[in-house]
């Protein structure tokens, strides 16, 4: 599948009622999540040991680190300046990713991943300007 192809995709999927109800979905499961702080450190471990094995991810999943260091240092108390529902909205994704079940199989080759990036890109679309702020603290404090 081209670039083009899998963007047009992507978009439709961001656009999409499914990623939508599942991101709403998911909100108790996040926060639960989140209440576990032994969980979701193997969880988020767990992603990025998936993430390493993705062979292009690109500019459709460089988001995910972002929000797994970000959930790291909110669960940790070193970064706190984020609503509750930002971060519930950011692990709302993360298990997406994280989970088997997919709208598109990721073993499917070269689109595989195209909902995983859109659930991301949905995600980070709510959150934009909180991560934004996380990332220049993180600068500013070398995290």
């Amino acid at each position: 599948m081209e670039n083009q192809e899998i963007e047009k995709n992507i978009e439709e999927l961001k656009k999409g009622e499914k990623v939508k109800e599942f991101l709403y979905r998911n909100k108790a499961k996040a926060k639960n999540l989140l209440e576990d702080k032994e969980k979701l450190e193997h969880t988020l471990e767990s992603l990025e040991k998936k993430l390493s094995k993705v062979p292009v991810a690109g500019k459709y999943l460089q988001d995910v680190p972002v929000f797994i260091s970000l959930v790291r240092a909110y669960v940790n108390k070193e970064y706190t300046e984020i609503p509750l529902g930002s971060i519930i909205a950011i692990i709302s994704a993360l298990i997406y990713v994280f989970n088997g079940f997919d709208f598109i199989p990721d073993l499917v080759p070269g689109v595989g991943f195209v909902d995983d990036a859109a659930v991301i890109a949905f995600a980070y679309s709510m959150v934009h300007d909180d991560v934004e702020e996380y990332k220049v603290w993180r600068e500013a404090n070398k995290k």
